[in-house]
């Protein structure tokens, strides 16, 4: 049965206005007016970037006795930067982001640990990339503050 208080299905705003946004002269796509200039400023800037990366690389390679390496250099640049999706390198990165969310400083972060039985040493695995003892779920996940379960999925890379 059609309910009589629907909204139509057809419906235009005569204020709404979009702008079209231009790549090397061609437009690419349109958005609201709002929005325009922050995302050009995020695309230009992204774009700044990935050619000083190239540059860097290519400085790199070329003071090691060759510019072959250029392509090879930004990927593992690039690699380096990702977000890590499973394993001890994701918790450390959440680990990193509790410690922001506290607002404390290190030493602090490391006592805070230290109250749930991970010490400043067992950071400092964590943190260079060992791996993570299974009796430390219990005490990472209650730092975090998530449960076991969360933990364990985060870890193991499931979403």
């Amino acid at each position: 049965m059609v309910s009589i208080n629907q909204p139509p299905a057809w419906h235009f705003d005569s204020q709404e206005v979009y702008v079209p946004l231009s790549f090397e002269g061609e437009v690419v796509g349109f958005c609201k007016l709002n929005h325009a200039s922050r995302i050009v400023e995020i695309l230009n800037e992204e774009d700044r970037c990935q050619k000083a990366l190239r540059l860097a690389c290519y400085d790199l390679a070329a003071r090691s006795g060759g510019s072959d390496g250029v392509d090879v250099l930004i990927e593992k640049y690039l690699a380096k930067t990702e977000r890590p999706k499973r394993g001890t390198g994701v918790v450390a990165l959440l680990l990193k982001e509790r410690q922001t969310d506290l607002d404390l400083n290190d030493d602090e972060f490391a006592k805070f640990c230290d109250t749930y039985r991970v010490s400043r040493n067992e950071l400092s695995r964590i943190y260079s990339g060992e791996e993570i003892g299974s009796g430390q779920l219990n005490c990472l996940a209650r730092i975090l503050g998530i449960s076991v379960d969360e933990l364990i999925s985060i870890w193991q890379g499931a979403d």
